[in-house]
């Protein structure tokens, strides 16, 4: 018996974000923009050309919080799929990181401090910047471009979804010191309410990049393999 999707194709498009703000990353990522009246799902897709059932697939799986995928991973748009990562890496690299390292970088650069707490945060922030850019670049560069070349019945004997899974490891260590840092060594003084926002900013973004990863390890990933044993069959 096939689970019961929280949100569905009728439901409307506002409804999504009133019941989880989260939704609000996942809708602009698909490059759908906000002014949706009471258009339903379905209808705000087909008016932008997003496959509908892609956009479900990730809106539910995110926001029911579990791994157990209800849809068939056959079903998913590849390019659906691509463009929504892509844009996440966009959103990342382009906006959230470097927005985080400016506010950082304002919050620990207190000149009357004895030890350089700004070089060895902003060290640590770097490293973990370059490990997120090198692993989402390989990404843009390598593996979606394959994806595609699959989806549009090119085969490729030359690579395989599984070399992206098995060095698609966490990124987050040198996130994970900088936190632990941030939170119990760094002499804030009372009220300093930039460095309270900057670590919301940074737990958030840990939060965000783990999502982003978990839709790939559990329907990019699937949905390609899928494509392969198609491909192995067939000759």
């Amino acid at each position: 018996m096939q689970k019961q999707q929280k949100f569905t194709f009728d439901e409307k498009m506002s409804d999504l974000i009133k019941e989880d703000h989260s939704l609000l990353l996942v809708i602009s990522r698909f490059g759908l923009s906000l002014g949706f009246g009471d258009k339903t799902v379905k209808e705000v897709c087909d008016t932008n050309d997003i496959d509908c059932y892609t956009f479900l697939a990730v809106v539910n799986f995110l926001s029911e919080g579990n791994f157990a995928i209800a849809n068939t991973n056959e079903d998913i748009s590849i390019e659906a799929i691509v463009n929504y990562l892509r844009n996440a890496h966009s959103y990342f690299l382009g906006f959230k990181l470097p927005a985080i390292r400016k506010k950082l970088l304002e919050a620990v650069n207190v000149a009357d401090q004895n030890i350089p707490y700004d070089i060895i945060f902003m060290k640590f922030f770097d490293e973990y910047v370059s490990e997120v850019q090198k692993h989402m670049e390989y990404e843009d560069k390598t593996v979606f471009p394959y994806a595609l070349q699959l989806q549009n019945g090119q085969k490729n004997a030359k690579y395989k979804i599984s070399v992206f899974h098995s060095r698609h490891n966490e990124i987050d260590s040198k996130l994970e010191e900088l936190k632990n840092l941030l939170i119990k060594y760094y002499p804030a003084k009372e009220g300093n309410h930039l460095l309270t926002e900057v670590l919301f900013d940074i737990l958030s973004c840990e939060i965000d990049i783990a999502s982003h990863n978990r839709v790939e390890d559990y329907l990019f990933v699937p949905a390609i393999e899928a494509i392969e044993r198609k491909n192995n069959a067939e000759r």
